[in-house]
């Protein structure tokens, strides 16, 4: 699994980074991927021998904003940060600092994640979620990337990046809102042992991910007036968000989660039954 991704990696960023930057030889795309990757590495071997996943989002979010510095400082080494680039790397910090402190604070509220637990005690198998996170910061990333490293000047701004800008901020405020909304329920003893199916979660069973899936969509907009050849490819990126919380890792193992607990509760069926997985519907429950 590990030499798969060191492999997915490599390729994305060689292809994607044809116009970037050189930084001492090697293109700012293949550093931002070794970053990605190289943070994960360290951060595991405390956390293999203390056998704990408690900053494992924590430093997935670090990563980001190593990578959004790092390609900011390394695109400036050819031309001084267009109003595009600093849009974005703010973006991205604003998303960064809002989710892993989010899932950091919840991980220390619960005490643990349950899919590290037959992990953790293998630091062969351990190692394995630390690489995967790599691969999502580095995918994620990819867009960002290419336009912060690009070498020469930037494209002015035009309505795709006002289209992103909209699109970003649509899917931040799903975002917050829906976990927020998750939180104060779960905050309530009344509330323990059940799903939520109020405010967003009454349109939607999973409208965190919906938020997530439309904000780095609006982030790969803005590559559209930049990108050239296989820079394109970098758009990979949103792709990989919608494959990745929808068939993967985020919605298949929640409903599977879901199903365990309630599935002989008619109560959940109905709300599953009439509840979309993803896009919400418009009309008001019950309406």
């Amino acid at each position: 699994m590990v030499a798969i991704v060191i492999l997915i990696i490599s390729l994305v960023a060689s292809a994607i980074g044809i116009n970037s930057v050189d930084i001492d030889g090697f293109s700012a795309t293949i550093i931002s991927a070794a970053i990605a990757l190289g943070v994960q590495w360290l951060s595991w071997v405390p956390a293999s021998v203390k056998q704990t996943e408690r900053f494992f989002d924590i430093t997935g979010g670090v990563t980001f904003l190593v990578i959004v510095v790092f390609s900011l400082w390394a695109g400036s080494q050819s031309e001084p940060p267009s109003a595009r680039e600093w849009i974005v790397s703010a973006l991205v910090v604003i998303w960064s600092l809002r989710l892993s402190s989010f899932l950091f604070l919840r991980i220390h509220r619960t005490g643990k994640d349950g899919r590290f637990d037959s992990l953790k005690t293998s630091p062969a198998r351990f190692i394995i979620p630390w690489t995967l996170q790599g691969l999502w910061v580095f995918l994620t990333m990819s867009v960002v990337i290419v336009i912060n490293s690009q070498s020469g000047p930037a494209p002015n701004l035009s309505i795709w990046d006002g289209m992103g800008m909209a699109l970003w901020t649509l899917g931040f405020g799903i975002e917050v809102v829906a976990d927020a909304q998750k939180t104060a329920f779960n905050s309530k003893i009344e509330n323990r042992g059940k799903w939520i199916d109020e405010g967003l979660w009454a349109r939607s069973r999973h409208p965190n991910y919906l938020g997530e899936i439309l904000l780095w969509t609006g982030i790969s907009f803005f590559g559209i007036p930049c990108f050239e050849g296989l820079e394109m490819i970098a758009w990979i990126s949103p792709i990989f968000i919608f494959i990745l919380l929808t068939r993967i890792s985020g919605i298949p193992i929640l409903e599977e989660r879901a199903m365990a607990r309630w599935e002989n509760d008619p109560e959940y069926q109905k709300y599953r039954e009439n509840t979309p997985t993803l896009v919400p519907r418009l009309r008001a429950p019950g309406s």
